[in-house]
């Protein structure tokens, strides 16, 4: 597990580090509502050379990036009611892909997650700066 504190300003080393730490290209991000899940998503998508401009897609369900010769798929799965809405939209494809997936709120889907993966946790610190924990293997972090 890697546990680090950061704030805004130090978000592109964070990124960089996360990236360099990761054992795959599935990332589910644990936290709560405004917590800076899609400010982290947008720096990662940044560290990975992505040039477009990078959204949460709360309503879509699913954002498409181009990052170099590779895609990102961001998910925000907030608003589903079920697994079943989810599959609608076809995530195995998207999970399985071999392509980098970024997972909002994957509470909501937790019989479908990919693996392996990620699991990234974020929480606010009195002062306002944030701690994250990485933790590889989510099979032991749900």
């Amino acid at each position: 597990m890697l546990e680090l504190t950061y704030t805004i300003e130090n978000l592109p080393q964070i990124a960089e580090t996360i990236l360099k730490n990761a054992s795959s290209k599935n990332f589910l991000f644990y936290g709560d509502m405004g917590i800076g899940k899609t400010t982290l998503i947008k720096q990662l998508a940044i560290e990975l050379k992505v040039i477009d401009n990078i959204s949460s897609p709360t309503f879509s369900i699913v954002n498409e990036y181009q990052a170099g010769d590779d895609k990102i798929y961001h998910f925000d799965f907030y608003r589903i009611n079920d697994e079943t809405e989810a599959l609608d939209i076809g995530v195995d494809e998207y999970f399985y892909s071999g392509h980098w997936n970024f997972i909002e709120w994957p509470e909501k889907i937790k019989g479908l997650l990919p693996e392996p993966a990620d699991c990234i946790h974020i929480s606010l610190n009195q002062n306002g700066s944030r701690k994250l924990k990485l933790t590889p293997n989510k099979q032991n972090n749900r």
